[in-house]
């Protein structure tokens, strides 16, 4: 089983975690939580030999396999079935029935089995990912959020499916009600230690508010403590009568242990730049079209108005158009039919799915920031690092080293860079 020993991991100056252990018993189905950026997609690169731990051990038995979720889409088959083969385990590649299982629970038809993965929507082709893991049978799952752009119904077939898996899994998911009902044990990355329980998060969160509570009131008394005494000594340290007394006292100080006070966490705060608009119409389709596949029409001769002050929600089953629809007010694509008309005045501020690369690996969180507005000064671009939880050294890291959830704070803030009036926002809480 995956063992950990001593493991210590840091960027620049900022450490994520330090001698941290821990230790996999079989069968055992792992939740592990923490805030973003505090080490959680770190330790699966650790685990995977992705990057070296600055101390420490990991781990493995021989010939043990571990199954990662990558969220980078490459495919290489031109359909989806052969696509999903490609994880089938070494002499089990004609065993195409067992990706078949996985493809429909996750919500493929017979019909897409043949088609081409490009086709799909990016929450298909994560589950087309998602799929190619499960069916390769490893010994150890490492899955990063798998519930993202799933609906209710593939989340119920994973869950389930989860629960009789007979290896070993580590689960990262924002997605606590899932995650307590796959996972035997959870564990935290907090204060740069790793804590690990038996049961669900909401036992874990509780044993820590009162760990930090026990620390706190300890070290309050400590500190009482600590006064007393060295009024004690400073009264009396000149009287030879009490000089037993108060070298008996000093020694007991130098003995006693030192009880920091708990560091502030950081939370995320702030607000987007607002740029003034002036008109009621800020953007209009007229008779607007599109399709990926001829076969398979997913816009068709639609037509509405984006008012000043509208919030619209978009909603509708994996694969509809939905991400399709954004992309379209976006300009990242063209209608096939119909037109799009936006108001000179209005300036968009666009997240897209996360899953797509939006972001250069190459650069630093800062460079990436101000790309979005050259007039920034490096002021300013600092300040809106420091508003994403990326202050000090943290701005210096590279986007390629980054979390999910460090990603998407970063996409936050290439928008809060440039005022806009139009905000976009395709699955930002994921």
């Amino acid at each position: 089983m995956l063992k950990i020993q001593g493991v210590s991991k840091s960027y620049g100056g900022q450490s994520l975690f330090e001698k941290i252990s821990l230790q996999m018993n079989p069968g055992e189905r792992l939740g592990l939580v923490g805030r973003n950026g505090h080490g959680k997609s770190t330790l699966f690169r650790l685990i995977l030999g992705e990057e070296e731990a600055d101390e420490g051990s990991i781990g493995l038995p021989k010939n043990y396999r571990i199954g990662h979720l990558a969220q980078h889409l490459h495919f290489e088959k031109p359909t989806i079935l052969e696509e999903a083969c490609l994880g089938l385990p070494p002499g089990e590649e004609e065993m195409t029935y067992k990706a078949e299982m996985i493809l429909f629970g996750l919500g493929f038809t017979q019909e897409d089995l043949t088609r081409a993965p490009s086709k799909f929507s990016g929450g298909y082709q994560i589950r087309l990912n998602l799929t190619k893991v499960l069916v390769s049978e490893p010994n150890l799952l490492l899955l990063d959020e798998p519930t993202n752009y799933l609906d209710i119904v593939s989340i119920r077939w994973i869950t389930d499916f989860l629960r009789q898996w007979p290896g070993e899994l580590i689960l990262i998911s924002h997605d606590r009600d899932f995650m307590d009902g796959v996972v035997t044990h959870s564990a935290a990355i907090h204060r740069k230690k790793l804590k690990r329980i038996a049961g669900g998060t909401e036992k874990l969160y509780a044993q820590i508010l009162q760990d930090e509570e026990i620390h706190e009131k300890t070290r309050l008394n400590q500190e009482k403590k600590i006064r007393q005494e060295n009024a004690f000594i400073d009264r009396f340290r000149a009287q030879a009568s009490k000089a037993s007394s108060v070298q008996s006292r000093i020694k007991r100080l130098e003995k006693m242990p030192s009880l920091e006070k708990l560091a502030h966490l950081d939370h995320l705060d702030f607000s987007f730049r607002y740029r003034p608009f002036h008109a009621d119409r800020m953007m209009e389709w007229r008779g607007v079209s599109f399709h990926y596949d001829p076969q398979i029409p997913l816009i068709a001769d639609l037509s509405f108005k984006v008012a000043a002050g509208d919030r619209i929600a978009v909603i509708g089953k994996n694969g509809r158009g939905k991400s399709t629809l954004l992309k379209l007010m976006a300009g990242e694509i063209r209608p096939l039919a119909g037109e799009i008309y936006s108001h000179p005045e209005a300036r968009l501020g666009y997240f897209g799915q996360t899953n797509i690369d939006r972001l250069d690996p190459k650069k630093r969180v800062e460079e990436e920031i101000s790309a979005s507005n050259s007039e920034l000064g490096l002021t300013a671009v600092r300040n809106i690092c420091g508003t994403m939880m990326f202050s000090g050294d943290t701005a210096q890291k590279k986007i390629s080293v980054l979390s999910g959830g460090e990603r998407s704070r970063v996409l936050l803030g290439k928008i809060l860079a440039e005022p806009c009036n139009l905000l976009l926002l395709d699955e930002p809480t994921n």
